[in-house]
């Protein structure tokens, strides 16, 4: 019934009409400058545009959903930090003291921070979405990370959240992430999508010792092995290898596509949460911008996997939805071009000579 329901929604999602791009560029390109001048941002306008239907907001209202969920691989030693420090964060989340909620509040942004699998009872009156579906995931080295029923329940809680967030009317949707081990299930996942050695696509995570590092391309290795996921099917994939909180990134994803509100992808995590959603309908990439390049070597061969180019190369590696709230001023940079510049003809502007 479950998976009925879910096959039911993602059917909405249909591909952006290309005689809108045309009409957008129509507009771009009599904007007063010359034809191109500003680059990419006239690729971003003209893909809202073709997002919005051919119609433009007048500004953007920007929603940040953290999603944050516990990993038992964790029991392996993946990580530079201990598991109690998802909880802690969460706090630090709602108390507005991490990377996130400065950046949110810098581009004029709202955080939400959804529990779909910690590891930890948080006392009734806490600002937070209570979408917990179990406390944090198996350790996938021993079987899979969690039950088929526990991989669909995670996807629907993303979408709850996004059509909620568009009921509210937030205009542009920004994923985040928060589970310490969730690089390891991401790395399995983007491993076993691009078929690429585990050493090429996991990375340093929380900024672990050489040791760990091996030990963790290991577990990688291992998980994959015990479980083998099929590459083609992203429900098996999240659950034997994936974590709850990149399911509910993956459903988030869906929702702005079904309602065509675009979706700002962060990292590495989230990028494992859209290729989940992409594999069960591809026309969610219609409906996305990624927002930075991870310095996660797993990012990079995604991203490149998908020939998509990230807005932002910062460096960055924390998650959260941090680089994409960075990269949200770009887009409204691009919105703002569309709605606000003057045509030649009413700015009475002489246009180029042909």
């Amino acid at each position: 019934m479950k998976m009925l329901r879910l096959l039911d929604y993602i059917k909405r999602i249909s591909p952006i009409d290309g005689k809108l791009e045309e009409k957008a560029f129509k507009r771009i390109d009599n904007l007063t400058k010359p034809v191109g001048s500003l680059g990419r941002l006239e690729e971003f306008s003209a893909k809202l545009f073709c997002i919005y239907d051919g119609k433009m907001p007048e500004k953007l209202k920007k929603a940040v959903y953290v999603f944050a969920a516990d990993h038992g691989v964790t029991n392996q030693g993946v990580s530079a930090y201990p598991k109690d420090v998802t909880y802690q964060m969460v706090y630090n989340f709602l108390k507005g003291g991490a990377a996130i909620c400065v950046f949110a509040r810098l581009v004029n942004a709202d955080v939400f921070v959804v529990d779909v699998g910690v590891d930890y009872d948080f006392p009734e009156g806490e600002k937070i979405i209570n979408k917990k579906i179990r406390k944090g995931t198996s350790d996938f080295t021993e079987g899979p990370a969690m039950t088929f029923d526990n991989a669909i329940d995670s996807i629907f809680a993303g979408i709850d959240c996004a059509e909620e967030a568009i009921k509210r009317g937030y205009n542009l949707l920004i994923p985040g992430d928060m589970g310490i081990g969730n690089t390891t299930a991401s790395s399995a996942i983007i491993k076993v999508f691009t078929e690429e050695n585990a050493d090429k696509v996991v990375g340093r995570g929380t900024g672990i010792s050489d040791e760990i590092y091996k030990k963790k391309i290991k577990v990688v290795e291992k998980a994959i092995e015990v479980n083998n996921p099929d590459n083609k099917n992203s429900l098996d994939m999240l659950e034997k290898i994936g974590g709850l909180e990149i399911g509910a990134i993956c459903g988030f994803i869906l929702g702005g596509a079904v309602n065509k509100v675009p979706v700002l992808i962060d990292g590495f995590i989230c990028t494992a949460g859209f290729i989940l959603a992409y594999l069960l309908n591809p026309f969610v990439k219609d409906y996305v911008f990624f927002s930075h390049q991870s310095v996660e070597p797993g990012h990079k061969k995604i991203l490149d996997f998908l020939k998509e180019k990230p807005i932002l190369d910062l460096k960055m590696r924390l998650g959260e939805g941090t680089g994409a709230a960075l990269a949200s001023n770009i887009i409204e940079a691009s919105l703002k071009m569309f709605n606000e510049m003057a045509t030649f003809d009413e700015a009475s502007v002489s246009r180029e000579i042909k």
